[in-house]
Parts: C-alpha cells; structure tokens; sequence
C-alpha cells in the first residue's frame, strides 16, 4: 500500500505520506503547499496523453447504445468533458502505487473517489456520500431540461418565420451564433466568403437566441435551426439523458463513467444535444440543401449531420475552422463508433499542418483539402520588445483563466505591465491594479509585447508566429487543452516557474505562417461550395450583382 486515499476532511497523519495531490475540486486547504507532489501539473498532462487510447475505446463501446450520442463525453471532447481528466486521475494513483514511499492523494468527489479506492495499492477511508448527491444531481438535472423545454418552445415559434431565407436546394453554411457576427456578410468562422459568394446562406446553430438570430436575418439570407423544432418534440426535453448501460458502468471505469453520466445529467447538455439532432434532421428533410459547411470539431450532434445528410444527397463539408492540438482527440475518427461514416464528404483544414494532423487523427487524406483560415490571418514576426507588456489572454475555462489572472498579478507586481484580455465568448470579471490592465485589444493588435502567457486557445500560436516568448500555464488540478500542432511547443510552466521561465527564456524565431496555415483561397472555396454553378446568384436565379 502505497496511496493513501483519503477526503479533506479525513486526512492521515503528516508522518504518514511523503507527498500529497488532489483530484480536481477538491479541498487542499488543510496541506501543506510545500509538500505537494513535485511536477503534478506536468505530471497530469502526461498521463492524460497516455490515456487517449483508453478513452478512445472507451468510446466506442458506450457509443452502440442510442442515448450515448447525447453525451460529451463519448465524443471524447476534452472542452466538453472531464472524462479523460478523470482518467489521467486514476492513471497517476495506478503509478504512484507501484512506488515504495507513500502518497496521500485527497479526493471529494464521490464518484472518482470509488473509482481510486477500486485500485490496487490504494488503502481508501471513508468515502464521500454519494446517494443524496447523485439525487441532487439528478433533480438538478430534471429541472434544468423542464425549463430548457419552455426556451425550446419560445425558440422555435418566433424564428420559424425566418427559415424562408433559405428556399429548397440552398448552399448553406451552419455556424454559431457568435457576437462577432454580422449582418453585412461577415462571420466569424468564414470571414468575409457570404460577401465574396453573395449565393450562399446562413444557418445558425441552436446555441444562437432568437433575438440573436433575428439581428443576423435583417440580411435576408440568414435563418435559426430552431425554426425546424416541433414544440411537441421540446416537450420532450425533461426526459432527453445518457443513460449508460449496467454493463457499462460496473466494468473497469465503471465509476467514472457513472461520474461522467451524472454530471452531464445535472445539466441541459444531453437535450441541447437532442434538440440539435432533431431540428437539423427536419431542417435536412424539408429544405434539401445542396451543400451544408460547418465549423467542424467532430462534435456528437456534427456525426449525427453526417449520417442523416448522406442519404439524402447532401454534401457535408466539415471546415476545420480552428486549431488542434494533442489533447483534441475528439477530432480523431478512432472516437467514432462507425469510423468515417459519421465525418463529412470532404474535411476541409485550414493549413498544411492542420492537414497533418487530421491525417494522423485518421482521416483519409483523400477526403481532405486546404481553403485557407478564416480565423487566423498571416501576421508577421518582430513584435518583441524587451520592455513592453506581457499579454495574457485568458482562457474560456473559468478556473485556469482565475489562474491566468494571478500568475499575471504577480508578475505586475514586480513591477512588470501586463495586459489581461477576456475571452470574448466567455469573460471573466477581475480587479484591475497598478501594471494589471483589462485589454480588449487582440493579440496582433499591438505594436509591440515581451511575452505571451496563455493557457488555451490560439494565442499560443499566434506569440509563436510573432516571434514572442510564449508560455502555456499548466494548472495541476485540471488540463490546459495545448492547440499547437506537431513540432511546435510553447514552454509549458506553472505559475510557481514562470518568473524565471520569463526571465530566462529569449524570443523565439517567427513560426512561417505558410508552413502552417494558408490564406483563404475563394477559387478553392468556390469549387466546394458551388462546383460549376455561378456563385453570384441564389437558388432562384436571382442575380446579385446588379
């Protein structure tokens, strides 16, 4: 018995442990910092990598039951799940047991906690309570589903009157609905192409509100998803939940997959997930689209588009709009349980090394191109100055972006400015001091910076192509998901390294932006999209150019 498991309320003994550590969320206000196992957070990122093949089985047994296609977790989304975060949990307890010095390892959550106390070499007190929890959960869950249904309704009835923008046969593009989007013909996730390809239409996903979506439509080419929902079926909403099988959760990760089913119950996520299947099924079935191009991240609802498109002549285009990393493994066809079957017609990747890296995930390569990156446009190296600020962009993740925040309060501290800019979808309010500055600004918006401090997201990148030194801050409680593709590293650090890391660490030669990503190519796009139709005019024959 090396591990010692053990609640925060219930902890052994100082002379009892050499080291401690503690699973996500839980309480380590009681220990000592001192004695906390050295490198965890280097430690977790690892052994979260070397899960990816247990998660990706995984998968693929939970996914032949019908409720598993509402579940993030199944589609092995490391930003929608912490099931893999879960399973580099049990990974380390396995390796930390198979050493001779004991470890104590605090853990409150009730479900991981019996999942830990399964293994060999664990010796587990009490565990948290786990029935009035899970009920909790569950309740929690019911109620969130009911009032989501009342939304749903509300959402269908007024946007329905919208989905006359997009007529029988349209070319399509489905994106969210993203505050940055506009109704001149800008999108975030295709730039300016509605501009370029005035026959094409827009389709909001179901995360986008109705007020939202009417704002888009003033264009006259933009509907909401939500137009295609039958009340009746929102109705259902309450009910709409993964429910794993018992053979599923009394196997080996049997108590994580009970963990990961609860936690997805609790909220509105399986039936934000039920009702985007159903409305793009109708959606597919009544208007008959010639072509449908998304914003592609292999998501559960995204393989549903596949498989319901195919057979009706829709072409599905999957534009990998974004960048991927070694911990997206949800993008890898090895987490789909009928392999390419649910992937789009073609994949289209927005760069050389993106293309690579889809390759390696298990796309053929035949069923890939690059069109270019909206998203990421070239930029140019010499931005570094040794006395300008040191930006950090914060994460989406709520936790890692509060730690963002007081690594970069420490560094202001000393002295040094430092620039903080929320994530535009997900901000995070903090309090501003002498040399720590909210900026709205991006990245490539200023004239110069000394270093990058990122977590997640593209920032990592976009310091790299600059020619900045650029830091991932690891938290050792959870994962920071890394983006950069193959070859490419920015220096990984905690928040306890990163003052010498910035003061040891010179500028970093600029990344080519061409040996990565491409510049949108409309000939390219043009081709997908319309083939050998005449992209400036709709379905109707409607000539735009005039």
């Amino acid at each position: 018995m090396t591990i010692l498991l053990r609640t925060s309320r219930d902890l052994p003994p100082d002379a009892a442990w050499r080291y401690w550590l503690a699973v996500t969320d839980s309480d380590t206000s009681g220990l000592d910092p001192s004695r906390k196992l050295p490198r965890l957070a280097h430690r977790l990122e690892t052994a979260f990598e070397d899960c990816r093949d247990t998660w990706w089985s995984l998968a693929r047994q939970l996914g032949a039951t019908p409720s598993a296609e509402l579940s993030h977790s199944v589609a092995c989304g490391a930003f929608g799940s912490d099931f893999g975060l879960m399973l580099a949990w049990d990974r380390i307890a396995t390796e930390l047991a198979a050493l001779p010095e004991p470890h104590l390892m605090v853990c409150d959550d009730a479900w991981a906690f019996r999942q830990l106390a399964s293994r060999p070499g664990v010796a587990a007190g009490a565990p948290p309570p786990l029935r009035v929890m899970a009920a909790r959960r569950a309740l929690r869950g019911f109620a969130a589903r009911g009032k989501l249904a009342l939304r749903l309704i509300r959402s269908a009835l007024t946007t329905r009157r919208l989905g006359a923008a997009l007529p029988t046969g349209s070319r399509v593009l489905l994106v969210y609905g993203h505050p940055g989007s506009r109704a001149d013909g800008f999108d975030v996730y295709f730039g300016t192409l509605m501009r370029e390809l005035p026959g094409l239409k827009r389709l909001l996903h179901c995360d986008c509100p109705p007020d939202r979506a009417a704002e888009l439509a003033q264009d006259g080419r933009t509907a909401s998803l939500h137009g295609w929902g039958s009340a009746l079926f929102a109705l259902t909403m309450p009910f709409q939940a993964w429910r794993p099988t018992p053979e599923q959760t009394s196997g080996a990760f049997g108590w994580l997959i009970r963990r990961a089913a609860a936690r997805e119950n609790s909220g509105g996520g399986p039936a934000m997930n039920a009702w985007q299947m159903h409305c793009q099924r109708r959606f597919l079935d009544q208007v008959r689209p010639a072509v449908v191009c998304w914003p592609w991240e292999n998501h559960a609802w995204e393989r549903d588009l596949c498989r319901a498109a195919r057979p009706l002549g829709v072409r599905s285009l999957g534009y990998q709009h974004t960048v991927i990393g070694p911990h997206q493994i949800n993008y890898s066809v090895r987490a789909n349980v009928d392999g390419l079957a649910s992937i789009p017609d073609m994949v289209i990747a927005d760069g050389p090394a993106y293309r690579d890296e889809l390759i390696a995930w298990g796309v053929p390569a035949e069923r890939l191109c690059i069109a270019g990156a909206w998203r990421l446009p070239p930029v140019t190296g010499g931005r570094f100055e040794a006395g300008a600020p040191v930006f950090v962009p914060l994460s989406a993740i709520p936790a890692i972006a509060r730690l963002q925040v007081e690594a970069g309060r420490q560094l202001a501290r000393t002295g040094r400015r430092v620039l903080v800019k929320p994530h535009p979808m997900y901000p995070l309010a903090f309090a501003e001091e002498a040399d720590l500055e909210r900026t709205d600004i991006g990245i490539t918006g200023h004239a110069a910076l000394s270093a990058v401090i990122a977590a997640t997201g593209t920032s990592s990148l976009e310091g790299l192509l600059l020619g900045l030194p650029t830091f991932r801050l690891l938290p050792d409680d959870r994962l920071a998901v890394d983006i950069l593709p193959q070859g490419v590293k920015a220096v990984a650090v905690t928040p306890e390294d990163l003052p010498q890391a910035l003061a040891e660490t010179p500028p970093p030669a600029p990344l080519a932006y061409a040996e990565l990503l491409a510049a949108p190519d409309m000939q390219a796009w043009k081709s997908l999209l319309f083939g050998d139709i005449d992209p400036t005019t709709d379905q109707q024959g409607t000539d735009h150019g005039q």
